[in-house]
């Protein structure tokens, strides 16, 4: 049964006419006839009792009346849903973030959708990288930021900008009206850093050791914000990505570029590879582009 046969049952049953039920589904009688003969050879009988003068309906055609107006009536809510979705005039877009990134910089990405398509819903989760990468892996958002989880069969990442490791000092820190300085004098002091398994941590790690460098970790915690507050009381020093300055400052951090080496890690757009984006996504996946590919 074909959603226009259904429409051209419905039409004749409602009107028992197939004149005005021609009119009402835009068939001509003969090709309207045709439409509800080949219904009943598929479903196996008559719907309709015809005569010179009327058109009844069988016990089988009311039972079909009665449900296939309820069938036609969701099929046109699918398809007006589908089309509203299909322009952005209806829909839902779920991404993940790093906190550093969704509290800082996702905010402006957001507005500017939002202005653009208002009527979109977006649900964003606020967790960790590693966190962000599983969720993309098993399909439970369409889009994740996060720094660069390497490569991978699976999943596609599309780089935004650079983020380099900063260094934070107390406010009372012989050095920290200083604009930098090197990793070697930072690790002269107690060190406070993420637990492993930290992505940010064992990334940091491998690339001080290439350079015979080992920080002295004296604590270690699962939030940045947890390591800044340390810091800011006059614990130790630490190194964190440049994207969470504002927030080591905001808890009494002193924030210094790090060099000798730089060490820095791409930030970008998480997806996976072999699967295509909802409409609402992908225009989110290029708002996002527009917003921060230049940061």
């Amino acid at each position: 049964m074909t959603v226009k046969q259904l429409r051209a049952f419905l039409a004749v049953a409602r009107t028992l006419s197939f004149a005005e039920a021609g009119e009402l589904v835009h068939l001509s009688q003969p090709a309207l006839s045709l439409a509800i003969k080949k219904l009943e050879e598929q479903l196996g009988g008559p719907l309709l009792t015809r005569t010179t003068r009327t058109v009844s309906l069988t016990p089988e055609g009311r039972a079909l009346y009665a449900r296939g107006q309820r069938l036609l009536a969701e099929w046109d809510n699918t398809e007006e849903e589908l089309q509203q979705r299909f322009s952005l005039q209806r829909g839902k877009v779920a991404l993940a973030a790093m906190p550093s990134f969704a509290g800082i910089l996702l905010p402006r990405g957001l507005l500017a959708y939002r202005r653009r398509y208002p009527n979109i819903r977006v649900e964003v989760h606020d967790v960790i990288a590693e966190q962000v990468v599983e969720m993309v892996r098993e399909g439970r958002i369409e889009l994740g930021i996060t720094f660069d989880p390497g490569p991978s069969d699976e999943l596609l990442f599309e780089p935004l900008f650079e983020d380099e490791l900063i260094g934070v000092l107390p406010p009372d820190h012989p050095d920290a009206g200083r604009s930098e300085m090197g990793w070697e004098q930072l690790l002269q002091y107690d060190f406070i850093t993420l637990q492993r398994p930290s992505g940010v941590r064992l990334w940091m790690e491998s690339q001080l050791v290439q350079h015979g460098l080992v920080p002295r970790v004296i604590l270690d915690t699962h939030q940045l914000v947890t390591v800044g507050r340390m810091v800011g009381t006059g614990l130790g020093v630490a190194a964190v990505p440049a994207l969470c300055r504002q927030q080591m400052e905001e808890v009494g951090g002193r924030c210094v570029r790090l060099v000798d080496p730089v060490i820095s890690r791409p930030v970008g757009i998480l997806r996976r590879r072999r699967y295509r984006l909802s409409v609402a996504a992908a225009e989110m996946l290029q708002v996002l582009k527009e917003s921060f590919g230049r940061e």
